[in-house]
């Protein structure tokens, strides 16, 4: 499987539409702990105005939605959803920073792993987030979700940090 280097997206050869969507989310998680690299817990933590949130509250909330969108919804584990079954409470940082960072890497490799066992086209398991087959979305479809919740949120981090110390992204 492709994995990032620093500034590099999917190989200019790859045509692979597997190869290009999971290369991409790689990337796109790359980019996001990238972007907060050099920033003091105290700037982490802290939310930033106007925007309101904190970086660690966006990697924390994007931890939450690969929670929710592949194990909660793909594969129909038996998960919260959102902590203390507050939708909110997924932006509030109350654990060390470690900590959320370690989160977030444990639902991106979970997330990879239900990725790499299962086709694009197979539909999501009925239970958990999805109530029946009608609402169950193939993995390719939570994929591209996912994939445009990362390029979205990334951009933010963008703004944020720039609003932060005047670093600006690539």
């Amino acid at each position: 499987m492709y994995r990032p280097s620093t500034l590099d997206d999917p190989p200019a050869t790859a045509s692979d539409p597997r190869e290009l969507l999971l290369g991409y989310l790689d990337w796109y998680r790359a980019a996001l702990i990238r972007k907060v690299e050099g920033l003091s817990d105290d700037q982490l933590r802290a939310p930033v105005e106007p925007l309101g949130w904190s970086p660690l509250g966006l990697i924390q909330h994007l931890a939450w939605v690969e929670r929710r969108w592949l194990r909660w919804g793909f594969a129909a584990e038996n998960v919260a959803p959102f902590p203390d079954g507050d939708e909110d409470a997924e932006w509030q940082i109350s654990t060390p920073t470690a900590d959320v960072l370690a989160a977030f890497q444990a639902e991106a490799a979970r997330s990879r792993e239900l990725a790499a066992a299962y086709s694009l086209d197979t539909p999501s398991r009925i239970g958990g987030r999805f109530p029946d087959a009608a609402t169950a979305p193939s993995l390719g479809r939570i994929l591209f979700h996912l994939l445009q919740e990362y390029a979205r949120h990334v951009g933010q981090v963008d703004v944020a940090r720039e609003l932060i110390d005047g670093v600006t992204g690539e």
